[in-house]
């Protein structure tokens, strides 16, 4: 199961980039609830700001005014220090480019969250091991990136944000750079992972197929949300 869980909120969100009269607003007056366990779909062109967005849930970017809290804390006003501490304890992330370490074996990559947070080597091989099984890779351990297909090099990636059991994953286009028959395999992983384990997954993905499959599509436009619906139509 998820550490704790993993609700989001936004309350009057603006962020901008730039100063003075280079100034950019990017996100305007943004308000959003995600439930805890929810399998959430951020969609709009690009420029719209949902990558803007999923940065600041993430704690990578503080906005420029409003408040987000994850699980009731208001991450918002958190330090650096905080700020990493939470990420490392709460949220994993899977990225359309699989961001692996090329000179490292899958059982590695997946093992370096648990490195940071301070695990022993026996304890954390072990933990690794079993989320790569978990993902259908137990027999590509000792396989480094190059020798993966690009689905299994994603699989990799979803086990190294699931191995510390957070309650909150994030994902940037994480079937963008997927062929089709591959792109169903890792969403139906990720939708699988979500029902057993209970963990909230905010997916920004411009693929219908991502937003046909989540619990919940939210749209983006100019910076602004414009649209929810429960099912995508």
């Amino acid at each position: 199961m998820a550490n704790g869980v993993g609700e989001l909120v936004v309350k009057g969100v603006n962020h901008s980039y730039g100063a003075g009269k280079l100034r950019v607003p990017i996100l305007y007056d943004i308000h959003l609830h995600i439930k805890n366990g929810e399998f959430v779909a951020l969609c709009g062109t690009s420029g719209s700001g949902k990558s803007t967005l999923l940065s600041l849930l993430a704690g990578l970017m503080k906005p420029e005014d409003g408040q987000i809290f994850v699980n009731g804390e208001e991450i918002s006003r958190y330090s650096e220090n905080q700020l990493c501490q939470f990420r490392r304890r709460s949220m994993g992330f899977v990225f359309q480019s699989f961001n692996l370490l090329p000179n490292l074996t899958a059982l590695e990559n997946v093992e370096l969250p648990l490195i940071f947070a301070g695990e022993s080597i026996r304890s954390r091989r072990k933990r690794a091991k079993e989320m790569l099984e978990l993902v259908g890779l137990g027999e590509r351990i000792t396989h480094k990136p190059n020798e993966l297909s690009g689905g299994q090099q994603q699989r990799v990636s979803i086990a190294r944000a699931l191995v510390n059991a957070p309650g909150i994953v994030l994902a940037d286009e994480p079937t963008g750079n997927l062929d089709s028959a591959t792109e169903k395999e890792i969403l139906q992983l990720m939708r699988q992972m979500n029902r057993e384990r209970g963990t909230t997954y905010v997916i920004v993905t411009h693929d219908q197929e991502v937003a046909q499959q989540s619990d919940r599509v939210i749209y983006m436009q100019d910076g602004r949300i414009v649209e929810k619906a429960e099912k995508p139509a």
